[in-house]
């Protein structure tokens, strides 16, 4: 499966135990997504668009008005980055 670089990044975020938690409007579509690392830092390149394509790919996902989550399919498709320190 192909994804983008920045698809890549929030991906590896949630993968080592990161995760996106989302503000709803009253028709309850999504508004507002902002990505956390385990450490508790904001992944700034998160933005709606992407939430949405890694959402329609099934990449990610919420249980029970949960923040979202790597699934199985994620973990598959994620590649291993290296630590540029």
């Amino acid at each position: 499966m192909n994804i983008s670089k920045d698809e890549q990044r929030v991906l590896h975020a949630l993968a080592q135990g990161g995760c996106i938690r989302f503000d709803r409007a009253p028709n309850g579509r999504v508004t507002d997504v902002l990505c956390y690392t385990r450490d508790g830092h904001v992944l700034s390149n998160c933005t709606l668009d992407i939430f949405a394509r890694l959402r329609r790919k099934r990449l990610i996902r919420s249980q029970a008005s949960a923040p979202y989550r790597i699934t199985q399919t994620g973990l598959r498709t994620v590649r291993a980055q290296l630590d540029n320190r």
